[in-house]
Order: C-alpha cells, then structure tokens, then sequence
C-alpha cells in the first residue's frame, strides 16, 4: 500500500507540472533557507538589473550593474569563487576571479574575446526552481534550475548550482556559481 501510494505520488509529480516548494536539509545552521532564497533572487534581480541598463544607458552603466552585482553578491574578497559559466569554453572554462565573472556578464575583455556578455540579452525576468537546499554552519548549497526570460517572451532554462558562504559581517556570499544547459539526448 505504501509503495503505490509513493507511485501515485511520483505520477503526479511527474505530469502535473507544478513547482513545489523545497524544504531545506540543516545541521548546525547559521544561514536560514529565507537568507538563501533572498541571495539567489537579488542574483535574478541583479541580472535583470544589468541587462535594463545595457538596454537604457549603454555598456558602462550595465558594467557599473555588474560591477556592484559582484561586489555584493559574490564573495570575491573572501578568495577564488569557484565560477563556471553556462556557455563559456576553454580556457576560460572555470573563472576563479572578479575579472573573469565580469566579462561573462558582459563582455568587452581583450583577456576573454569569447564573451558576448551573458547580461546584456535584455533579460526580464527571472525564476528560480530549486531541486534541494543543504545547509551546514555557515554554507548553503543549492541545486536546481533557473528559467530566464528573454526579451521576445521565450524562457532559456539553465540547471544551476550555488554555493553560498557567510562573510565576517554576516552577509551571505556567492562562493560556487555552476551553470550549464539542460542536458538533451540525442
């Protein structure tokens, strides 16, 4: 009974559609879920915000978004953030520091002539879908996917994971940003 009960479930899950919220796993936790959750939707807010300004204003204001975006997202002063782009390519594959994060977003770096600048796409909206939260101590870690908005209406889905980590000051800080496409069978 059990296990058709967990079989109806799982089928329901599976074809309904609808986005549940996730329960964080804790042990020992100084970072609440609500502290994660508002990281990860100032990350969107930040996106859109850059993207606005690219479109209004032209690049040094997106890189003036995207530089106080990392500066107060990112926790670049605490050492190397582990940052691997959707749609970067060797050898610039991994980005371990604030330069190689800012020409992802928005390009214009001789260092990084592959980068087109994530941000500037005009992006609207964005929607985080998390799989799982853990949080230990002063770490969370989340994994799931992000549905971003682009300008002509259509949702790029990207699986994203996060690490977050608290500064000395107590302010939750990006330390691990891995995206990549959803993978597609061929």
């Amino acid at each position: 009974m059990i296990l058709r009960a967990f079989t109806l479930c799982t089928a329901i899950l599976a074809f309904s559609g609808t986005a549940f919220a996730v329960i964080a796993t804790e042990q020992e936790a100084n970072v609440t879920q609500e502290q994660v959750e508002a990281a990860q939707a100032a990350w969107g807010a930040a996106l859109v915000r850059i993207s606005a300004a690219h479109a209004s204003d032209g690049i040094e204001m997106a890189r003036q978004e995207a530089e106080a975006a990392l500066d107060t997202l990112y926790g670049f002063e605490m050492g190397p953030v582990l940052f691997k782009p959707t749609l970067a390519a060797a050898p610039h594959t991994v980005r371990t520091t604030r330069d190689g994060a800012l020409s992802y977003f928005i390009g214009h770096d001789d260092d990084f002539p592959a980068d087109k600048g994530f941000a500037l796409n005009a992006w609207s909206e964005v929607e985080v879908e998390n799989a799982a939260i853990f949080i230990s101590q002063n770490t969370a870690m989340t994994m799931g996917q992000v549905h971003i908005t682009g300008p002509d209406g259509a949702v790029t889905t990207v699986d994203k994971t996060w690490g977050f980590q608290l500064d000395e000051a107590g302010e939750l800080r990006i330390v691990l940003h891995h995206s990549s496409l959803p993978f597609a069978a061929k």
